[in-house]
Order: structure tokens, then sequence, then C-alpha cells
């Protein structure tokens, strides 16, 4: 009563801390520490669709008789590394493009967010190109040439996926990329660099990786599914809404587990593989959370989830192939 006598604004006689929590979402984001900003522009959440296919990869080559192991903590710095760099592109390509807006959903972009300049971040991706480069260098004088081949493809890929005249992420062209370098390459690559051979079983495990990886990349999209057909993305989402990559997320995490049913039907692997279904549920649950939420940070922590699942479900096929 007393704020209406005097014709005040009852908001200015409320609690500071409560004024500021009903402002803080329309404050941009607080810088975090030098340090903390070049882990998140590297998307941590994402990173397990590098490590997966080593993972797998070496599992097969164990299974084959070449496990080694400067080889393989070579090629799992290599993937890491691209990881990076593609993340590193991503964020300042889509700053530098003006796709990245105020209305995203996602998690805060470092360029955009002016924590790391243009020049900084592009000094980053060198920096990780640079230490892909020289485990890809130990690759090559391992495993010969071909290694150099993929290799070179591997960082072109990481520009044209986000950077360049026609960005494959533009083009919604992310899924084959994502299928032939983070499920087949990755796998059948770590494989070749052991054990100089690539065994069935790692272009099965190259497909379950690139699969499960992909729902990861759906996840993403299906979120940014409004702001993408806005910058003029043409993601499946993005050109026909959420609905459209809820399907496709269920349809990517069902060809995972078939393929690992059909793994062990080809006997390219044992029957212990299977024991890698059971995250069937977690995938039901993540397709089920992901149709019914619409808001950002339910969708980011999904979008860890759909990372989360692609780890475990790799550890378990790797363990069931050494069994």
């Amino acid at each position: 009563m007393a704020d209406a006598r005097l014709g005040g604004d009852p908001d200015s006689l409320r609690p500071r801390r409560a004024r500021e929590r009903t402002s803080a979402p329309n404050r941009p984001p607080l810088a975090p520490g030098p340090v903390a900003r070049w882990v998140a522009a590297a998307r941590p959440k994402t990173l397990p669709a590098a490590a997966a296919p080593v993972v797998v990869g070496t599992a097969c080559a164990a299974a084959a008789g070449g496990f080694r192991a400067g080889p393989a903590l070579a090629a799992l710095i290599g993937a890491l590394a691209l990881q990076v760099a593609a993340n590193y592109i991503n964020d300042v390509a889509d700053y530098e493009q003006g796709t990245d807006t105020a209305g995203r959903l996602g998690p805060t972009r470092a360029t955009a967010a002016g924590w790391l300049t243009p020049r900084q971040m592009w000094a980053g991706v060198a920096a990780t190109i640079g230490v892909a480069a020289l485990a890809g260098l130990y690759l090559t004088w391992v495993a010969g040439w071909p290694v150099l081949a993929v290799g070179a493809a591997s960082m072109l890929a990481a520009f044209a996926y986000s950077a360049g005249p026609f960005p494959l992420t533009k083009l919604g062209m992310g899924e084959p990329f994502v299928m032939v370098f983070f499920g087949f390459v990755a796998t059948c690559g770590t494989a070749w660099v052991q054990a100089l051979v690539v065994p069935a079983a790692a272009w099965w495990g190259g497909f379950v990786c690139g699969a499960l990886s992909i729902a990861i990349l759906v996840v993403n999209n299906t979120r940014d599914h409004a702001t993408d057909r806005a910058a003029g993305r043409r993601t499946l989402p993005a050109r026909l809404g959420k609905r459209a990559g809820v399907i496709e997320l269920a349809a990517f995490l069902v060809l995972a587990h078939a393929a690992t049913i059909g793994a062990v039907l080809s006997r390219a692997v044992g029957a212990w593989v299977l024991g890698a279904l059971v995250t069937a549920p977690l995938g039901v649950l993540l397709v089920r959370r992901v149709a019914t939420c619409d808001d950002g940070p339910t969708l980011n922590r999904e979008l860890a989830r759909a990372g989360q699942l692609l780890l475990l479900h790799s550890l378990l096929w790797s363990v069931g192939v050494l069994a």
C-alpha cells in the first residue's frame, strides 16, 4: 500500500538480487575465464563423436591381433583435434556469416558473444589443425601414404563443413559428412593404422558410430530448426519442421541398433556385441524428450545425452568385440 500511495514503482523496492534474477535472461552471458572460453568453444558435449569410433576401431584391430598403443593414441589425438578444429571453424564461420543470432536456443557461441575475436578463433583453428597434422604425420610414418590422403581429406572436410562458398551445414549435407568421417573413416582408419587391415567388424562398427553421431547432429538441428530456417540452412528439420527432426532422430537410432544386430548375424563379430543393445531404452527416452521439449536448456541437455549414448554404446560394442 505504501508503494501505491507514494506513486513509486513496486519493483524499485524489491531486493536487488531479486531484480537481478528477473532481468538476468536479458543480459549477455558473462565471459568465462581465458581457458574456460576456449573449452566452451570446443563444445565438449560433441567430443564423444570423435572418441567413440577410435575406441571401436581399436577394439576391432585388437580382435584382429593388431593392437598398437602408439597409433591408437595418435588416432585419438588426431580425431579429437579435428573435432575441436571443426567446432572452432563453425563458431567463427557462423559469426562471420551472421547465422548466430540472439534468438538461438543453443549454448552461447564464443565469437558471437565477444569472448574471443575472429582472429583469435582462427588462430585456435590453426593450432588444433597443427596438432591433428602432427598426429597424422606420425600415423603416415607408421601405416603409409593412404593415411596422408585420408588426413588431408579430413582437414578439408573440417573447413567445408561450415566455411567456404558452399558450407555443408547450409546445404543440409551434415548427415553424409558425419557418416563418412565420424563413422567409416574414423573407425576403419583407426583399425588400419594398427592392424594394417580393415576387418569386417570395423565396417559395421563404423556404420554404428556414424549413425549414433548423426543422432547428435539431428538433436542439434532439431533444436535450431527455426533459426536455421531463418538463416537459409537446409537441414531436414529447418525445411520440414521439428516433427521431421524427431522422426529422423528415431530412424538413425533404430539403424544403429539394427546394425549392431546385423554385425552379429553376419558373423563379423560375436554375440557378446548384442550387449550394446541395452542402450535402446536410452534412445527411446532421448526421442521422447526431444519430441516434447522446446526450451533451449532442456534440448542442450538432450544433446549431451545423445553424446553419452554414443559413447556407452560404443564402449559396450568394443567390449563385445573383444569378449
